[in-house]
């Protein structure tokens, strides 16, 4: 080898080494970046309904956008309150920069947030509320607004006259017990002559609900309407309704998307559902945790809208918020 071509190669070889260690630096730099020390812990009520799922898409992209790392840890069922008060412990343990929780009980979960407060960590609720004001934010539907807005699709679709059949959840949910207080009250207020005939709570499962509703169809005959309070409510009471031959029939309103409640939309078997937005929600949560830890003033109360779905809008509805539904 001549010494020219000595030259070349110790060239390419020192090019290729600066090369090497310029893209390894640039590796570590971004992976530095992606991970600066932050890390949330975002709990919520349940991990198996489609709708958490969807606010654990929301979370995973604000904390791609805040290069900060979350964990996503909680019960499967939304019933299971003891699990979930494990992953708030879990969550101590870890020593993790925050904590984002959607409460699945409103009087049980009041105690692990005192305790997450105690410990310093900041504490941004979703979804629901709990009994307490310890908490640094809450980002979430105006429920009761939510539950209004049904009373007065149902109100209309009756022309004010009527019976009506409210599917609740369980027991101290904060947000669907919200639900169905605002319906209630506005159909009290605005339309007098329509009544509840009965309401029944479930064990938070679309079957169960599906049972309990094809129950209450069997012994209130006589119904034109109906609402159901949150996801598994919903599916559950509209699988009732077209087991007892009734879809079409009765004016039914749901809470939460799903693509078989879109569907009953477009037969014309489900008059609208009233959706929230889970992503914007898992998104508002983790961004509002961020900026707790950088110093930054939040509000306490921060609402993310929820929208009417029905006919005449289903399918704008469905390009602008895809995610939203549940699509």
């Amino acid at each position: 080898m001549n010494k020219h071509n000595i030259f070349i190669f110790l060239l390419l070889a020192v090019s290729a080494v600066l090369l090497t260690c310029g893209i390894a630096k640039k590796i570590m730099h971004r992976r530095a970046k992606a991970d600066n020390g932050i890390k949330i812990a975002v709990i919520p009520k349940g991990t198996i309904n489609m709708w958490w799922e969807v606010v654990h898409k929301g979370a995973r992209k604000a904390a791609e956008e805040e290069n900060v790392s979350i964990t996503w840890n909680g019960p499967e069922t939304e019933t299971d309150r003891e699990k979930q008060i494990q992953a708030v412990e879990d969550a101590l343990i870890q020593k993790v920069s925050a904590i984002v929780f959607g409460p699945n009980d409103f009087k049980a979960m009041v105690r692990p947030i005192e305790k997450i407060k105690a410990s310093g960590i900041p504490c941004v609720l979703i979804d629901s509320p709990a009994d307490t004001d310890v908490y640094d934010s809450f980002a979430g539907t105006d429920n009761f607004a939510g539950g209004a807005e049904a009373a007065r699709r149902i109100g209309k679709a009756l022309n004010g006259k009527g019976n009506v059949l409210l599917i609740q959840y369980v027991p101290n949910s904060a947000s669907t017990d919200a639900r169905a207080a605002g319906f209630k009250e506005t159909l009290k207020k605005e339309f007098p002559d329509i009544k509840i005939t009965a309401e029944q709570y479930t064990l938070g499962t679309v079957d169960d609900a599906r049972q309990k509703a094809v129950d209450l169809l069997t012994r209130f005959p006589d119904t034109q309407a109906m609402f159901a309070v949150n996801h598994p409510t919903s599916v559950g009471a509209y699988k009732a309704i077209q087991n007892q031959k009734a879809a079409g029939k009765i004016a039914f309103v749901g809470f939460d998307s799903d693509p078989v409640l879109l569907e009953g939309i477009d037969k014309g078997e489900v008059l609208a559902v009233i959706a929230q937005n889970p992503f914007d929600i898992g998104y508002t949560g983790v961004k509002t945790a961020v900026k707790i830890l950088r110093g930054e003033k939040v509000d306490k109360n921060i609402m993310v809208p929820s929208m009417a779905v029905e006919k005449n809008n289903l399918e704008e509805m469905k390009r602008k918020f895809p995610e939203a539904l549940g699509l």
